[in-house]
């Protein structure tokens, strides 16, 4: 009988979410901050220390937030890894700014802090880190660089909820930070969703601007003004209350989310400790200055054919594994927006090895244990 077909990935679905979407389709307010995006707002400046976090209507949106709020200008640049999404490039050429990608460290899959300070020209506004997998860049160094630079630190955390860096939840560390709530990521609000963090005092109002289209609405709520009107650039970055009802749902099991996939992912990590030890594969590695969140479990193979192979392999096992980003300064949207600095001594090759096994809330042990007997069958 043949095994069951295991999915790459489920949306998070707990049950909790259930009463409070329908308690939001009933209310008399379905846009954005009523009673649950309120509610979510306290909870993250509770759990992150932050003076504001903002539910936004996705990660991307929360990135383009952060280019406005740094004053990006045509032709500023933007230091980043290649290897993310194309969101967190996206977000600030939208400015009009240019691009200038780093190489990653193998190890991590993050950008490489000690390339960083050669890529800083007079142009130079900001440094984006991507904590890819929800672990952290080394963020003791960056901020360093970007304080005696002066320059913005933000931090694309699309992956980074509940993960932590020396102690400190990422997205705390910037000046601003980003999470992700896609049904992809380790929580959601209902497919799409994104939160901006925002760690410095002094962007705090603006933020609330440009989130309102760019009238000073907020404040008129609050009582602060009599009326509101049009003072800044902004567009709509309000989320759905029925958005941020899915999420609160999720937010009050948060915890029992993270141990889940944490079960799963230190499982497949106990399972292919002897390929790695026989230099068959490479395991994610966790430095210890980290604290990850289980949000991804992936596996290096020796080359882009073997990879290609083991995934033709575990497709015939049932396994729906996937490979992830192509680098961007690869992309044809890259070559006219951006440059790489230095030598793409990792960043490529080690994108081409890389396969994502399936994890997510929920995972079955049964399911679990095919992936794993799947990949071990591969290296036999």
């Amino acid at each position: 009988m043949r095994n069951a077909v295991i999915p790459f990935n489920r949306p998070p679905h707990t049950g909790a979410e259930d009463q409070y979407v329908l308690s939001a389709i009933r209310s008399p307010k379905l846009s954005g901050d009523g009673h649950y995006t309120l509610r979510c707002h306290q909870w993250f400046r509770e759990q992150l220390g932050s003076p504001a976090a903002l539910l936004t209507p996705s990660c991307t949106q929360a990135l383009e937030m952060a280019a406005l709020l740094i004053d990006l200008q045509p032709g500023d640049e933007v230091i980043m890894p290649s290897f993310t999404f194309v969101s967190t490039a996206n977000a600030f050429v939208l400015r009009g700014a240019r691009v200038v990608f780093v190489d990653i460290r193998p190890d991590t899959m993050n950008i490489d802090e000690t390339l960083i300070e050669e890529a800083i020209t007079p142009r130079t506004k900001a440094i984006v880190v991507v904590h890819y997998a929800g672990i952290a860049c080394e963020m003791d160094t960056i901020l360093d660089v970007g304080r005696r630079h002066r320059l913005s630190v933000i931090e694309d955390a699309a992956q980074g909820m509940m993960a932590h860096y020396k102690g400190r939840p990422l997205g705390t560390l910037g000046d601003l930070g980003t999470f992700s709530f896609h049904e992809t990521k380790n929580y959601t609000s209902g497919g799409e969703g994104g939160l901006l963090i925002i760690n410095d005092d002094r962007h705090l109002q603006r933020a609330e601007i440009i989130r309102e289209k760019g009238t000073n609405r907020s404040q008129f709520f609050r009582g602060m003004v009599d009326k509101y009107s049009w003072v800044d650039l902004g567009s709509s970055y309000l989320p759905s209350e029925i958005q941020a009802a899915y999420l609160w749902g999720q937010l009050t099991v948060a915890g029992e989310i993270n141990q889940n996939r944490l079960r799963s992912w230190n499982a497949y990590h106990q399972a292919f400790a002897d390929l790695e030890a026989k230099s068959r594969l490479v395991r994610p590695t966790v430095p210890p200055t980290c604290t990850h969140n289980a949000h991804m479990y992936y596996i290096k193979a020796h080359d882009l054919d073997e990879r290609s192979a083991l995934l033709d392999h575990l497709k015939h096992a049932g396994v729906m594994a996937v490979f992830h980003y192509v680098p961007l300064h690869s992309a044809a949207a890259g070559l006219r927006f951006s440059r790489f600095h230095g030598t793409d001594r990792h960043t490529t090759r080690e994108s081409e090895r890389l396969l994502r096994l399936p994890l997510w809330y929920g995972l079955e042990d049964a399911a679990r244990d095919q992936v794993i007997q799947a990949v071990l069958s591969f290296y036999r």
